[in-house]
């Protein structure tokens, strides 16, 4: 069965005014759907064809790069939709925020390092809080890699994405990256990255 555009659990203009409305039509609609399109056409009778993207990304070719790009585009964004929210923020709780303090020292260090890792990745890329042999890590990766994929530096499951490709803050931010960066952490859904953390680790 071929992959679809996930829809939204919210609507364009919900995450205002930390994404904005046009951001998020464009994002979605155009640039998530493309990667979408080009991964069911990139897999379309294959052995690939039929399998989760989970499995596709784990056992990657990596010189594949139809499906290395869009097969990790289509995840990534699937990701990122899904760690936001209109009531996001705060600080996480539970077995989550005890995991990130005991991985990072604090919630604070966490922040930092997380938003570090979005503000220095050169050109586009991502940042991801990984699940890593039941511990939690930070890294970023250019283009649309991610930590599923062989040899990528970072491994584990990804359980929060923030997208750095200039399509996803260029609109609204224009070059100021590390504002954007902060304001994502207005919208981060941590319900959401708990349940996949406790389904990771």
């Amino acid at each position: 069965m071929a992959f679809e555009l996930p829809k939204l659990n919210y609507a364009y203009d919900a995450l205002e005014p930390h994404i904005d409305a046009r951001t998020m039509e464009i994002h979605h609609s155009k640039h998530h759907n493309g990667y979408t399109n080009n991964l069911n056409n990139a897999i379309e009778g294959t052995d690939l064809e039929g399998k989760s993207i989970e499995d596709i990304l784990t056992n990657l070719d990596m010189d594949n790069k139809a499906v290395r790009n869009n097969g990790g585009g289509f995840y990534n964004h699937r990701l990122f939709w899904e760690v936001m929210s209109p009531n996001g923020g705060g600080k996480p709780t539970g077995d989550l925020a005890a995991a990130i303090d005991k991985a990072f020292g604090s919630y604070d260090a966490f922040q930092d390092k997380f938003a570090t890792a979005a503000k220095t990745q050169f050109g586009s890329g991502w940042a991801f809080l990984c699940v890593k042999d039941g511990a939690l890590e930070v890294c970023g990766t250019p283009n649309q890699d991610n930590p599923l994929m062989p040899g990528v530096g970072c491994g584990g499951t990804p359980i929060l994405g923030l997208d750095v490709w200039e399509h996803a803050y260029y609109l609204n931010y224009q070059n100021r990256r590390p504002d954007y960066v902060t304001a994502f952490f207005n919208v981060i859904n941590w319900d959401a990255v708990a349940e996949k953390y406790n389904a990771a680790k």
